[in-house]
This record gives C-alpha cells, sequence and structure tokens, in this order.
C-alpha cells in the first residue's frame, strides 16, 4: 500500500555548519524527521518536516509511566552512491513486537519502510562516508501522547523518526567487569523491547562501572549472577575453541538484528555456532584452559565491540573482582573478518547472498 506522506522541507540547511571528520556520537541531527499521531484507532497525519522540538502537556502518560519504545538502524552508501539501508524489515518487526509488549497499537510495517526510504532519500547527503565506521544513525520512536494521570495504556501516540550521522560508537576495545548486585532484566520482564525504561535502568550500575574503570558491564541472571546475558547494550559473543557460543535469547535479552546477522554469516560460512547458556565459570575455565580465543559485544550502534579484558566476582559476596585478558586484536581473525565483511555487504563491496540491502531511492529536496 502506497501511503501519503507531506514534506515540509527545511528553509535552509545545516549540513554545511557540519565536520564530517569529526562526528561526536548522536549530538548531530539530520534536517528532517517524520511523524504519525495514532487517534481515533488509525495512524494519521503522515508527515516529514524539519528537524525540531517537539511539545508535550505535563500530564503526558509517557512522562509519569515511560509507554515508549525505540528501534535504533542505520543507512549507508554503496559504491555508485546510493543510499542503503540495512535489514529495514527486522527493524519494523521488533518494533511491533516491543509495542505489543507495552501495548502499544501496531505500526504498518510498509508504511514504516516507505516512511524510511522518504526520509533517508530526501536526507541521503547527510550520509557519511569519509570513515568506515560511520553512518546515517535512524532512530524511530513510539511514545504515548494521551494527557491523563492513571497507570493504563494511552489512547493515542505519536510515531516519529529522526536521523542522525555519527563516527564509531567505541574508539578502542571494551574492559567489562560482570554484574554481581544489578540486574538488566529477567525472563518474563521487558528486557526482549526496546523499552525507553530498560536503559534508564542501566545508568546507574553503568555510571558505577565507568568510575571503576570499565567501559562495560556484563549483565548476568538474577539467581546467581553467573549466566550471562548481554554486554552494555549490546548481545555479546565468545569463541571457546572452534565454537562461537552467544547466550539464548530467554525473553530477558534483545534479540538483536546485528546478532541475528553474525549468526545467520557465521553459519553460511560453515561454522559451529551455539545459542545457549554460558556463564561466567565457563568462560574463566575456558581462558584457563586456553581455549578462549575471543570475546565482542554486537549491535547496530557498535558493530562489532572487541572485549579486552574481563573482570568478574568469584562469588556473590566477594568484593574484589578477578580479571582475565583476551587474546590480542591481531589475533582474531574471526570477528575481524565478521566485521569486515558485515561493512562490506551493507556498502556493495561485495555481493549481498541474504538480501539484507534496500537500496533507497535519492529524492530531489526541490521537487518533492
Amino acid at each position: 500500500m502506497k501511503y501519503n506522506i507531506s514534506f515540509q522541507p527545511i528553509s535552509q540547511s545545516k549540513i554545511h555548519s557540519v565536520d564530517f571528520d569529526n562526528i561526536p556520537f548522536g549530538e548531530v541531527f539530520s534536517d528532517h524527521m517524520f511523524v504519525a499521531d495514532y487517534y481515533d484507532g488509525a495512524w494519521q497525519d503522515l508527515r516529514i518536516v524539519p528537524f525540531g522540538p517537539i511539545t508535550m502537556s505535563p500530564a503526558n502518560l509517557t512522562l509519569h509511566y515511560g509507554q515508549a519504545i525505540f528501534e535504533g538502524m542505520k543507512a549507508f552508501k554503496n559504491q555508485s552512491g546510493a543510499p542503503v539501508l540495512f535489514r529495514p524489515e527486522m527493524h519494523a518487526k521488533r518494533l511491533n513486537a516491543s509495542g505489543a509488549r507495552l501495548c502499544i497499537p501496531e505500526f504498518p510495517e510498509d508504511l514504516f519502510l516507505q516512511a524510511l526510504h522518504q526520509l533517508v532519500g530526501i536526507d541521503h547527503a547527510w550520509i557519511p562516508t569519509n570513515n568506515p565506521d560511520s553512518s546515517l544513525y535512524v532512530r524511530p520512536f513510539i511514545f504515548a501522547t494521551q494527557e491523563k494521570l492513571g497507570v493504563k495504556p494511552s489512547f493515542t501516540y505519536k510515531c516519529m523518526i529522526f536521523t542522525a550521522p555519527v563516527g564509531p560508537y567505541y574508539d578502542k576495545p571494551i574492559k567489562l567487569i560482570t554484574a554481581n548486585e544489578y540486574v538488566r532484566a529477567v525472563p518474563g520482564g521487558v528486557g526482549e523491547a526496546k523499552a525507553a525504561g530498560n536503559y534508564a535502568a542501566g545508568l546507574l550500575p553503568t555510571q558505577e562501572a565507568h568510575d571503576a574503570g570499565y567501559d562495560q558491564i556484563m549483565w548476568t541472571d538474577n539467581l546467581n549472577y553467573k549466566n550471562i546475558q548481554e554486554c552494555g547494550t549490546m548481545n555479546i559473543f565468545f569463541i571457546i575453541g572452534d565454537t562461537v557460543v552467544t547466550p539464548a535469547t530467554n525473553g530477558a535479552i534483545l534479540k538483536g538484528i546485528t546478532r541475528d546477522s553474525l549468526i545467520h554469516m557465521l553459519r553460511h560460512k560453515g561454522m559451529k555456532v551455539e545459542e545457549r547458556p554460558i556463564s561466567i565459570d565457563e568462560v574463566v575455565a575456558a581462558h584457563e584452559a586456553g581455549t578462549l580465543k575471543d570475546a565482542f559485544g554486537a549491535g547496530t550502534a557498535a558493530v562489532i565491540a572487541p572485549v579486552s579484558e574481563i573482570s568478574y566476582y568469584e562469588s556473590k559476596d566477594a568484593t574484589t573482582p578477578k580479571t582475565i585478558k583476551l587474546p590480542a586484536l591481531d589475533s582474531r581473525d574471526i570477528s575481524t573478518g565478521l566485521k569486515k565483511e558485515l561493512h562490506e555487504i551493507r556498502t556493495g563491496i561485495i555481493a549481498d547472498p541474504h538480501a539484507w540491502v534496500h537500496e533507497v531511492t535519492v529524492r530531489d529536496v526541490a521537487s518533492v
């Protein structure tokens, strides 16, 4: 179905004021944004307008009860200079899966894809190409807009999509410390949803980890703080012997699209991949046996973030962590190769055997 999305161009682009060689992550925003409102049981008033502030009532339900979800995805340019999106249909499905968990009405997948294509097609000049780790970050989100206090689902919502040129999320390998007091999520909770509140709950433990000299938390289960879940805001992978192991999604772990892509790529190469519970004890034992070859985080923002060391507590009552150091980066052929291959698929350097890349039609703003 083709939707009628109106377009109001910005009077003057900000693009010429941006230093694309020095882009801080998530601080520079492109010219336009997509907006849709949900009321009377349908998504309506579809529009692309200049990026700018939004207004809301102090009684907005989201501000009090956190009924908000989001996605994170990226746009690139291929070898002919055309903008491309990577697996956008998967982001549409996950947005709606998150929405279902938070009682947010479904956003039509075909509308989501059309809005993405039109927005990126209009602001295609904002896609950086000077650094292989740069891209145009795309942020779709939906939040409640009803002006009423009371813990119940809103009757009205707003969906928005805006974009931001970004550089690398991490500029060096990361140091992790396992959680032994806080938990990110539990099965049956909302850990599988990209709910705004999930990330707010992680701020304090992450700040404490930063203060102690670590880059991120390695989240564990709530029973004995042993079974590994995620790494900061990323999924996590370990290479033990000839096997790649990543925690199985169990309702507490986000079904990452980068995670899914890497699993497909590894199995396509004939490598052994296991999605199963893995404990910090198993990781430490593999390190002691000399079979722990690699550990890395995987997510849209960071893509692949190599782990340089992991600090852990031998028991819940331990107060001083122990530390294991991972092999040197130049020995990690698998994860290094995966990152390179994923970049080359996204940018058309090599063929896309999975049909993941969707080319976007460039739109002349003056004629839209």
